[in-house]
């Protein structure tokens, strides 16, 4: 199981944002999200917003840092890349 992060450098809320995904399910991401405490409510279409103090949890929890670039590449590529505006499938 591989979960990416990105640095947080999207600002939001009076706070800077990491994109936390997976290249494989939504379940594999659903339960890595669940295990570090992260609430359901973060995940939008087909990532987790995770805010700055929480980016060190999700790598020391096995998330691997890559650039912004490569995460919307690493959906893509997977076919879970869910741009806004798209229905949402069940099970997510």
């Amino acid at each position: 199981m591989t979960l990416y992060i990105d640095p947080p450098a999207w600002p939001g809320h009076g706070r800077m944002w990491s994109h936390l995904v997976s290249d494989v399910s939504y379940d594999e991401l659903h339960a890595f999200a669940e295990r570090l405490g992260v609430p359901r409510r973060a995940f939008e279409r087909d990532h987790y917003d995770l805010p700055a103090h929480r980016y060190a949890d999700a790598v020391a929890a096995g998330a691997v840092e890559v650039r912004s670039r490569e995460v919307v590449r690493l959906l893509r590529e997977s076919g879970l890349r869910r741009p806004k505006g798209l229905a949402r499938r069940p099970g997510s």
